[in-house]
């Protein structure tokens, strides 16, 4: 039971990157926009929290440092891509090689080191204190509380259950009707990317301010791959989102704990867990269930420029 109480609880906390990311790739493909540069906002936030948590000794504001810093790469991207109208996947992969070389450069200075300050784990009275429950689900620090419940409910109401919402997604499914509607395409579409773009450097700072406190090149390591993928798996729903990032997390805390107890397989097949389970999540509903093809359908005007005169 400890065991598995330990699974869950770096379940969450190695799912949190994931989760955050790919939340905010829901907010740009719902409105119509593939960001493809999530691995490169990922760890431009990260690299900036450590920058910024070495320099003035605060957490907080190495979190709102990397969200600011992602939402101005999300500024240029979505210029780029929504107002310029330029092809969003070249723009995408643009912002992630951009995005780790930067990255990687500014952060040497940082590499290696250990982050002086981290978000620490709260301890909610009596809840924390259960067996199994305690420890697992009611350990953890302030951020995974807000990735795995407040977040993603928020979103899923302001899209499924408000006009704001309504509007959203039809910019994302039809963007010539929604203009013909009166709702501000181009300005539905520029912000909710900028904003998405912000949330994936957030999982950055998440990753190095909760997950590893430290920054080095390629600690990223994928993950923003991961988080595209695990969109199209949720179907492009908030919820969906954070439950798949939850399962990849508890893949990776497996391999974790398969390395510590020295388990009769190869170090590198563990570690390659996630990224097994990410193909075989893609391939095998798509191949095996026709519901879930209909589930996983992206919406219409996605990757689609839109052209006000074309309509």
């Amino acid at each position: 039971m400890d065991i598995l109480a330990g699974l869950i609880q770096t379940a969450f906390l190695a799912g949190g990157v994931l989760a955050l990311a790919a939340l905010g790739e829901v907010l740009a493909e719902r409105v119509g926009v593939v960001n493809l540069g999530v691995e490169g906002l990922i760890a431009l936030g990260a690299m900036s929290a450590v920058a910024t948590v070495v320099g003035t000794g605060s957490p907080w504001l190495g979190l709102m440092v990397a969200l600011l810093v992602g939402l101005g790469a999300g500024m240029v991207f979505a210029t780029a891509t929504v107002l310029i109208r330029a092809n969003q996947v070249l723009c995408g992969l643009a912002l992630t090689y951009i995005g780790t070389g930067m990255a990687a450069t500014l952060g040497k200075p940082f590499s290696g080191s250990p982050v002086p300050a981290t978000f620490d784990d709260i301890q909610i009275p009596i809840l924390s204190d259960l067996p199994f429950f305690g420890r697992a689900f009611f350990s953890h620090n302030i951020l995974v509380y807000v990735i795995f419940l407040a977040l993603p409910l928020a979103l899923h109401y302001l899209m499924f259950y408000t006009r704001h919402g309504l509007n959203m997604r039809a910019v994302g499914e039809n963007p010539a009707a929604a203009d013909a509607a009166g709702i501000p395409v181009m300005k539905m579409r520029f912000w909710y990317t900028s904003l998405g773009a912000s949330l994936a450097a957030g999982a950055g700072a998440y990753l190095t301010l909760s997950f590893v406190p430290s920054w080095s090149e390629g600690v990223v390591a994928g993950r923003g791959w991961i988080a595209v993928a695990l969109v199209i798996f949720a179907g492009f729903r908030p919820v969906n989102a954070v439950l798949a990032g939850l399962l990849f997390g508890f893949v990776t805390a497996l391999g974790f704990v398969g390395q510590a107890r020295n388990w009769p397989v190869a170090a590198s097949i563990l570690s390659m867990l996630p990224y097994l389970g990410t193909m075989a999540l893609m391939i095998v509903p798509v191949i095996t269930w026709q519901r879930m093809r209909r589930l996983m359908a992206a919406p219409e005007g996605i990757t689609q420029p839109y052209f006000r005169d074309q309509r």
